[in-house]
């Protein structure tokens, strides 16, 4: 609960919701699928003249890349992330692998960060660099940045993500008898 500017105590929203998305994201899944589809082909109607070893390493070769190319750029095209009085859950792509769950009990501060770019992380994608934390990059933009108990960070480029700092920062604040929620 919080207090209204007119006496009244209203209740803190139990959730928050926001998504973020990157479309270009689907251009090298394009490349992905050409892998897969040329693996395909090289299994079904080879012409290969040089023996079985080459054609199978070829085979196999084309579809791992294939779908290495395909989940590597899949996965995030677009983040989902969820706050409620307990946790935030990031959750990436269409089946929401990579999943990241953080307990609010484990966090001591969020931030809103205006403007978070792909090449400030080293590209898009779940990437983690020692002097800066971890971060899920989907697109640039604005993100939150939560402050770990442990002396990490974690970013996430969300759409809308000064509401998400503002109820993060609502469940953290003590409540009337001093215990943190």
């Amino acid at each position: 609960m919080r207090d209204h500017p007119h006496g009244k105590t209203i209740p803190l929203p139990e959730l928050w919701t926001g998504r973020a998305r990157n479309r270009v994201q689907l251009l090298p899944a394009l490349g992905g699928v050409a892998c897969l589809a040329l693996g395909i082909e090289l299994a079904v109607d080879s012409g290969w003249t040089s023996g079985t070893a080459p054609l199978i390493m070829s085979v196999v070769g084309c579809i791992a890349a294939g779908l290495l190319i395909l989940f590597g750029t899949l996965a995030f095209v677009h983040v989902a992330v969820k706050v409620d009085k307990d946790c935030l859950e990031v959750r990436c792509g269409h089946i929401g692998l990579p999943r990241r769950r953080i307990p609010l009990s484990t966090v001591v501060g969020a931030d809103f960060a205006p403007q978070v770019t792909p090449r400030q992380w080293g590209g898009w994608g779940y990437r983690w660099r020692p002097e800066q934390g971890t971060a899920v990059i989907v697109r640039r933009g604005e993100g939150v940045v939560l402050r770990l108990g442990d002396g990490h960070t974690f970013t996430i480029t969300v759409d809308n993500a000064e509401a998400a700092v503002r109820i993060i920062r609502d469940h953290l604040r003590p409540s009337a008898s001093g215990a943190v929620r």
